[in-house]
């Protein structure tokens, strides 16, 4: 017996400064009438990247999931120029309006990862009164010394052979661009200052902060603020023997939480 599936489509969508590449999983009993799961991608991810996450979060939510890349990433046309330092608010104020509009999403569940969720926390604040719940992980919520060691570590090793081949294979010539936006803006001292509280504020929504316990860009002090921007609505789970990227080194386990919280919230 083959296993489930969720359909998939794949689009463009034009902004002002070029088009988005989008893709959407669709349940089998797809009810539009649901809130839909939107994906913010990490510094230097792309849809691409979430690789079969997308569509088994769709199967164990029965909701529909979009991922887009964001302006400059993955299968998405160049950013017109230096990632701005207000880039966390601008994709929720300037992108994220006419992501919805143009797909028809009214009630939403933010889900980001690492500054995607950052981004996803600006959107369920900025559009608060269609985001029914927010999904972080490895998420941050400011800029630490654990968070800039660990960028200086990677812009490194980024300088080694080959390195700069395997993230053109997901953005092809962007690749540098997409290198430098994340490394250059955080290591820059204008954001060094640069808070999720100042940008986001409170959370008005149920908001569950996943976190691994070994992650090299954050300590738990970061999921601690972002549940705490949603007060009694926010909780925190730390996920023990997970670096950055739980939803691959475990994706079982972050599906299970990510479904347990979903069906208490929804």
């Amino acid at each position: 017996m083959s296993s489930p599936s969720a359909s998939t489509e794949v689009l463009r969508v034009r902004i002002p400064a070029g088009e988005l590449f989008v893709q959407r999983w669709f349940p089998a009993a797809h009810d539009p009438q649901r809130p839909t799961i939107v994906l913010f991608h990490d510094s230097l991810g792309c849809v691409e990247l979430w690789r079969d996450f997308p569509e088994q979060l769709c199967l164990r939510s029965g909701l529909e999931v979009v991922a887009y890349d964001r302006l400059g990433f993955g299968r998405s046309t160049r950013h017109p120029g230096p990632l701005p330092l207000g880039f966390i608010g601008d994709e929720a104020d300037s992108v994220f309006p006419l992501l919805r509009e143009a797909l028809g999403i009214e009630r939403f569940v933010a889900f980001g990862h690492s500054v995607g969720g950052a981004m996803a926390s600006v959107c369920a604040a900025r559009h608060g009164a269609d985001c029914v719940a927010l999904i972080t992980e490895s998420a941050q919520a400011f800029v630490e010394t654990l968070t800039l060691e660990g960028i200086r570590l990677a812009k490194a090793q980024f300088r080694e052979a080959g390195q700069l081949e395997r993230l053109a294979k997901y953005h092809g010539d962007k690749a540098q661009w997409v290198l430098e936006a994340w490394t250059e803006t955080w290591l820059s001292e204008a954001f060094g200052d640069w808070t999720l509280a100042r940008t986001a504020g409170p959370l008005g929504c149920p908001t569950l902060a996943l976190h691994g316990d070994l992650d090299e860009y954050g300590s738990l002090a970061q999921p601690a603020r972002i549940a705490a921007l949603a007060g009694d609505n926010g909780q925190t789970v730390i996920l023990d023997g997970c670096h950055h990227v739980p939803h691959r080194e475990d994706p079982q386990r972050v599906l299970d939480r990510v479904q347990a919280f979903l069906h208490e919230v929804l």
